[in-house]
């Protein structure tokens, strides 16, 4: 393996003063900045740091793949002509808001779900007369339904669910919307915790951090590196559960979901990038 991979196999074996010299040995930017990570006194919490976010998603590869998924979105909406538009983790409205600038079609209602209140409230500064739903999805799905969306939406927000929590809100939407569009990304098939998944996690992170130029630590130290941490370490914050994109399929189907279709959005540093379009 790679010095960066032995240093996180190190870090997840509970050897930390190992891990801290495979990763100064290693001569790379991963290397150096896991290093200064692990000489720090973060906690692995991904979102504590609002600034390194707005960074990573405003910058690098995600610039390319927003603007593509926007376009993707706006499509669909004037094809679709949906009356009314549910927005499942919108964030501060990044892909809804270009998207709904874009289109000729403009949904009659617009409702937004999103934990954040700091991200709900720029949200609905861009995107006026939308219904706010301050709280997680699964909060949202697990009360009865009290309306149902002619279309709804979730764009890189399902991952940071757990499967099994992730499957009860699929559920939850299916009895709510008639038709589902979700972007995430197709993962490679690979055992955690193995050398060829560590190997495939140094090979990948350190093609995104070199994504950012100058904001490449900030990125990294606020942001990747928790990410990165969280799925290899048994007990560690963990802030995302992605799978392949045949496994998406299947999870959608599982929640009721009789006609699945995926097509390509983009190649991206991580893994590509895929739309799913379930009715």
């Amino acid at each position: 393996m790679s010095r960066v991979a032995q240093a996180l196999a190190a870090w997840r074996d509970g050897s930390p003063e190992t891990a801290r010299e495979h990763a100064k040995a290693a001569g790379t930017r991963l290397g150096d900045e896991l290093a200064e990570h692990w000489a720090s006194d973060a906690d692995g919490r991904v979102y504590d740091q609002p600034a390194a976010f707005r960074a990573f998603v405003r910058g690098g590869g995600n610039v390319e793949l927003y603007r593509r998924l926007s376009q993707v979105l706006a499509t669909g909406y004037d094809e679709v002509r949906p009356a009314s538009l549910l927005d499942i983790g919108c964030g501060d409205g990044l892909a809804i808001a270009p998207a709904l600038e874009a289109a000729t079609h403009e949904p009659a209602r617009i409702d937004l779900v999103e934990p954040s209140a700091a991200l709900l409230d720029l949200a609905r500064q861009r995107i006026a007369g939308a219904h706010p739903w301050q709280e997680t999805a699964q909060e949202f799905t697990a009360r009865p339904a009290e309306h149902r969306w002619d279309s709804a939406q979730a764009t890189f927000s399902l991952h940071t669910m757990e499967p099994a929590v992730r499957a009860e809100v699929l559920r939850g939407l299916r009895e709510r919307v008639d038709r589902l569009v979700v972007a995430e990304f197709d993962v490679p098939v690979l055992d955690e915790g193995s050398p060829e998944h560590l190997e495939s996690l140094a090979e990948r992170y350190e093609r995104g951090i070199a994504e950012y130029g100058e904001d490449a630590s900030l990125v990294a130290q606020g942001f990747l590196l928790p990410v990165l941490l969280g799925q290899i370490v048994r007990g560690a914050v963990r802030s995302t559960w992605e799978q392949p994109a045949e496994q998406w399929r299947r999870q959608l189907t599982d929640a009721g979901f009789d006609q699945v279709e995926v097509a390509p959005l983009v190649s991206y540093w991580w893994s590509p990038a895929v739309v799913f379009t379930a009715r």
